[in-house]
């Protein structure tokens, strides 16, 4: 079997910018991935020709133009700008928190009517030291924002009361008290025309490529493949849950194909309320201002993570980050293989965060290159 430089675990963005950046440097590589396709959590699919996001709605957000620079060489990117809406029962408000939010709230009209009234309940509350992610709410946002839009929304995420979360999950709930519903405040946002996809594909151009390969029975037949192992997978994997698996939350997705042009007239749409068993609807389409006769729709359903699942979000509390740590120090004790990633970082990464983790990684490891 042909030899290699490098055998790259995952075919998703951090393996993908390793496999460019090497290639373009001469180093030969192979990229494997337990999946049928490349692109990890941002693949999408052809659907009714609607750019699908199978793992859930991806919107590329930076304020770092080298990043932005960077990922346009590969894509032409729309003028998207996310401008998420929530439902309480058979209430509707904007996200992030701000003035029409307030507005609808309360039927205030000016940043001055919102501070009192947020000011008023958190006295009303009467917590200093929060100790919970339910305190920690009230604290920054008072009972009216807490009850109807944090509330079930997080309890259902994450599967547990919020009096049983820490209160770190939310450092800071932003209120800003202007009229603008754009969820970020970075400097560039958008959908690449297309889907992220093609991103992909053409960051792999250099590498050989494998899907449907579990690298774990891919590495007991071709032990010597390759000099150097870059692995993007799960870091206690890896380690075949030597010291404990590590949690995760995980995400179920029901998606399905409507015959009408225009669903909920918005991408993005959370649920709130705590009876309502997804989280939120996404309508594809509206990323890309499609045009299609149809429309398809995805409910995403929290859940929680068992080994054999696809892991989502990292569970970053003290007793999984001691455990990370441990891990950690086996890793580095790995000769000739490098871990990265959201998986192997065991850290929740924006996308425009993992490219720049990706690139800082081939700048300042000496084991690479």
């Amino acid at each position: 079997m042909k030899k290699y430089d490098y055998l790259i675990v995952g075919a998703g963005l951090y393996g993908a910018v390793m496999a460019y950046e090497l290639g373009k440097k001469g180093r030969k590589c192979l990229v494997i991935d337990r999946r049928h396709h490349i692109a990890g959590n941002i693949y999408c699919e052809d659907v009714e020709g609607i750019h699908v996001h199978k793992y859930g709605a991806h919107i590329f957000h930076t304020s770092d133009k080298k990043i932005w620079d960077y990922v346009n060489q590969f894509a032409e990117f729309n003028n998207y700008i996310n401008s998420p809406v929530a439902i309480y029962k058979d209430e509707l408000y904007n996200l992030p928190f701000n003035m029409n939010t307030f507005s609808r709230m309360w039927g205030v009209r000016t940043p001055e009517e919102a501070k009192e009234i947020i000011e008023r309940q958190r006295r009303e509350a009467g917590i200093t030291e929060p100790k919970n992610l339910e305190e920690q709410a009230l604290f920054l946002v008072g009972r009216d924002i807490y009850e109807k839009l944090v509330k079930g929304y997080t309890e259902k995420q994450w599967g547990r009361k919020c009096t049983e979360l820490p209160a770190f999950i939310i450092k800071r709930l932003p209120c800003r008290f202007v009229y603008d519903n754009n969820y970020f405040n970075d400097r560039y946002q958008g959908i690449p025309v297309g889907g992220y996809t093609p991103i992909v594909e053409k960051m792999l151009a250099f590498a050989d490529v494998w899907t449907d390969t579990d690298y774990f029975s891919f590495r007991k037949e071709n032990p010597d493949i390759a000099e150097k192992t870059i692995f993007t997978g799960m870091i206690d994997e890896y380690f075949d849950y030597c010291l404990g698996a590590l949690e995760y939350r995980s995400v179920r997705f029901e998606t399905e194909v409507l015959d009408c042009e225009n669903y909920q007239g918005n991408a993005v749409v959370n649920y709130t309320d705590r009876e309502v068993p997804y989280t939120r609807v996404i309508e594809h389409k509206h990323f890309e201002s499609g045009r299609q006769k149809k429309t398809v729709i995805s409910r995403e359903y929290s859940s929680e993570w068992k080994v054999g699942m696809d892991p989502y979000y990292p569970v970053n509390d003290g007793r999984n980050n001691a455990l990370f740590e441990e891990y950690r120090k086996l890793a580095k004790k790995e000769e000739n293989v490098i871990f990265g990633g959201r998986l192997g970082d065991y850290k929740y990464y924006d996308m425009d965060k993992v490219i720049a983790a990706a690139l800082q990684r081939l700048e300042e490891d000496p084991m690479i290159f």
